[in-house]
């Protein structure tokens, strides 16, 4: 094969086929993608969750993920944000013309590797190539299908008291993403990016009452609370002490002038649960890996009606509004 990509391979004929063949298929092989057909033919009944999205993440690579991780367990993590169950994915490649092929070959295996972890399957797809100039590389689209276990997750259902639980650290993924686009020292920075279906699972399994998931993507943290609240009679208040956050992530927030609470995350879920539920909650979410930084954050509140407030460590309150344009462009 060639060393870097051309305008044939995103030609449907021969040197597509072979870059299925030779490239895809073998990292990837399963009975359906087998087929090398337009869909996939699943098995399967009842309810379905179904999801997709598209990946434009710059650098490609960064400590923590690549592209190719990020858009499985995003997609993954979409359909278990909704109850449910992700059973399979497809995937479509566009191409830039000259996009090297040993970049190419880490980024399938990158996305074999989440796929097996997460216990998921890509199982259709398509490739794409656009003259060079036209592109950055490579962009990556998904959809994730799954079957519908846990109904009735929404942002309607939560009351006052209610208790907000966050399962790890804020703000990693997009504090890491922007430090290896600056060239900065990186340091102990890494994405988050992890699959959270496990978790989800484990949780909404322990019959909490569970309110509503959520993974905090762009906009991170606060964008996500707020989008709980808008429009209703209800509020969050966060305490700030509460909120996990890793040293080296606030020292590079501070050097590069973001708030973490507005960086993206790609491997943390924010739940909220009856405030009686909430410490069996966390254990129920300190037992998986995923969550074992997991810390309720705040409470659902009348006082604020439709807004998202921070109580300070002296004791004051501050609005924290959804994010406004893109603080971290090109960050998933």
């Amino acid at each position: 094969m060639d060393e870097i990509i051309t305008l044939d391979y995103g030609s449907g004929g021969k040197k597509t086929a072979r870059l299925i063949e030779q490239k895809i298929l073998p990292a990837l092989d399963n009975p359906a993608l087998r087929e090398l057909s337009d869909g996939a033919i699943l098995p399967g009944a009842g309810q379905l969750v179904f999801s997709t999205d598209s990946f434009v993440v710059q650098p490609l690579f960064f400590p923590g993920g690549d592209i190719g991780k990020l858009a499985v367990c995003g997609t993954v993590n979409d359909v278990a944000m909704c109850g449910g169950v992700p059973k399979y994915l497809s995937c479509s490649f566009i191409l830039e013309e000259g996009f090297p092929l040993e970049q190419l070959e880490r980024i399938i295996a990158s996305m074999a590797a989440a796929c097996e972890k997460a216990g998921v399957q890509i199982v259709t797809g398509d490739t794409k190539v656009v003259e060079k100039g036209r592109g950055d590389g490579i962009y990556i689209n998904t959809a994730g299908i799954g079957y519908l276990k846990y109904p009735g997750l929404s942002a309607r259902n939560l009351r006052e008291g209610d208790a907000v639980l966050v399962s790890g650290t804020v703000g990693d993924h997009g504090t890491a993403v922007m430090a290896a686009r600056s060239g900065m020292l990186q340091g102990e920075l890494r994405s988050d990016c992890a699959a959270l279906n496990t978790l989800a699972a484990a949780l909404l399994e322990a019959e909490l009452d569970v309110r509503v998931l959520r993974d905090p993507t762009r906009g991170g943290v606060a964008t996500t609370l707020n989008e709980f609240v808008e429009g209703t009679q209800l509020g969050i208040e966060l305490e700030e002490r509460s909120i996990p956050l890793r040293p080296s992530v606030h020292a590079a927030c501070e050097l590069l002038g973001l708030d973490p609470l507005y960086c993206a995350n790609e491997g943390k879920l924010l739940a909220v649960v009856p405030a009686e539920k909430a410490e069996a909650a966390l254990r129920v979410m300190r037992s998986v890996p995923e969550g074992e930084e997991a810390a309720v954050i705040g409470r659902v509140s009348a006082e604020f009606a439709g807004r998202l407030v921070m109580k300070t460590p002296l004791g004051g309150r501050r609005i924290l509004q959804k994010l406004t344009g893109a603080q971290l462009p090109r960050i998933c």
